[in-house]
């Protein structure tokens, strides 16, 4: 729902997870979406929705050969 610094998709982008933990989609390329299907998994189960944020400092990026850092937010909410 928000992105801060660089972050590989912008915010509004969309994943969706079947409760058989099919997907189609994508919140970050690749780069989280293993611990977003997971979280997707719980929301499914439990019908709470979770805030969850992923990022990494300038200097963590930097060490990484990566320019800047960033941080993404991600709302993962159950849809009928």
């Amino acid at each position: 729902i928000k992105t801060w610094g660089s972050s590989p998709r912008p915010a509004g982008s969309n994943l969706v997870v079947a409760d058989d933990s099919g997907f189609e989609g994508s919140v970050s390329a690749g780069c989280v979406e293993g611990a977003v299907i997971e979280a997707a998994q719980e929301v499914i189960d439990t019908g709470h929705q979770k805030l969850l944020e992923y990022g990494v400092t300038n200097d963590e990026a930097w060490a990484v050969g990566l320019a800047c850092g960033g941080r993404i937010e991600i709302l993962v909410e159950r849809i009928e």
